[in-house]
């Protein structure tokens, strides 16, 4: 008697147990979505350099200060750039004096063409008088002749004092220029040792302090927006090919607790990052909260579709290969959507069979 209320209480037990690791499949709505690691960052970011290198005056602005566009961040001092500048406005001034100036080289090239030219006239009227006498048989060949050289010399002199007057005068027009070239490059050089910003936002870092030196390798200052901010989100490459411009991101952030954001997709990065194999993607906030930081962290994710009313099962009762365990045994079926804990049945079952929990 004994054993057979034990075996109906052991029977009793077993029945219970298949009762309940057995369901129906439920109808819902179902929503598929990535599932991504969240880091929030002021649009527009970037590290200010300075392009000299120096020591660091002072910082024009403070850390969190609003500024504008070409407002001055920091001071660098340098007088290596202050002495060139000087160095490059007198050789300008220089230049300009040999170009110009009452005792330019110029000048002392033209009071040999006007003496050249006067001797050439001179050598002219002598040679042609020979010339004519010659003609008439009068004065000796050795006469004409020297008369012929003298105007000869005196014509190829003054072609090429005139020729050295003209390349002369390019070669200091060219000085000039150069020169001037150089004192504005030096002007220039002068005013990159303030560093501006390049974007109305926030100054939200400040690397160095006054006195500590300053090179062209390392950021002064970090600068963004000030009021808008991109949600970035690393995606894994195997959900990547999934993720397009303008779905839907539900955000959760450590910072806000138990509060859901929402915002849209708006840049996908086409290139992988091959240390954690993953695809950098930007969403931009459609509801965002009062305050942000650089650097908040949190979840994300992100919508690939929704269905209405669809026929799903846990997937913990599904098979690798698809499949269901039935009164019938395992049966096949064919499946749609999945999120973290239901998946969708397009056929193999019907609302009014019931699936057992695999063992």
């Amino acid at each position: 008697m004994r054993y057979l209320i034990a075996t109906a209480i052991l029977f009793f037990c077993i029945s219970c147990s298949k009762k309940e690791d057995k369901i129906l499949p439920t109808e819902q709505d179902l929503t598929e979505s990535v599932y991504t690691s969240v880091t929030i960052q002021p649009d527009s970011l970037y590290q200010a350099y300075a392009i000299v290198s120096g020591i660091l005056d002072k910082n024009m602005v403070e850390e969190g200060d609003i500024i504008i566009k070409n407002q001055a961040i920091v001071q660098i001092i340098n007088n290596t750039p202050i002495l060139n500048t000087q160095n490059a406005k007198l050789s300008l001034d220089l230049a300009k004096e040999n170009y110009n100036g009452s005792a330019a080289i110029l000048a002392g090239i033209k009071e040999e063409i006007a003496a050249a030219n006067l001797k050439y006239k001179n050598d002219s009227i002598n040679f042609f008088r020979q010339q004519n006498l010659w003609k008439q048989s009068i004065g000796s060949k050795a006469e004409f002749d020297a008369k012929q050289l003298n105007y000869q010399l005196s014509q190829n002199n003054l072609i090429v004092l005139r020729n050295k007057y003209n390349q002369t005068k390019n070669q200091l027009n060219t000085s000039v220029k150069q020169a001037q070239n150089n004192y504005q490059t030096s002007l220039i050089s002068t005013k990159d040792f303030t560093v501006k910003s390049a974007i109305n936002g926030k100054v939200y870092a400040l690397y160095k302090e006054s006195g500590e030196l300053v090179n062209t390798m390392e950021p002064v200052a970090s600068i963004g927006s000030a009021s808008s901010f991109i949600i970035e989100m690393l995606v894994d490459e195997v959900d990547i090919v999934k993720i397009k411009t303008n779905q839907d991101v539900l955000i959760t952030l450590d910072a806000y607790t138990g509060k859901v954001l929402q915002g849209k997709v708006s840049k996908i990065y086409p290139k992988k990052d091959e240390r954690n194999q993953t695809f950098k993607v930007e969403a931009i906030f459609t509801n965002p909260p009062e305050v942000l930081y650089p650097g908040l962290s949190g979840e994300a994710n992100i919508i690939i579709s929704k269905k209405g009313k669809v026929l799903t099962i846990p997937k913990s009762y599904i098979t690798d290969n698809n499949q269901v365990k039935t009164d019938d045994g395992l049966t096949p079926i064919t499946t749609g959507l999945e999120n973290m804990e239901f998946i969708e049945v397009l056929s193999g079952i019907n609302k009014d069979t019931y699936i057992y929990k695999l063992e």
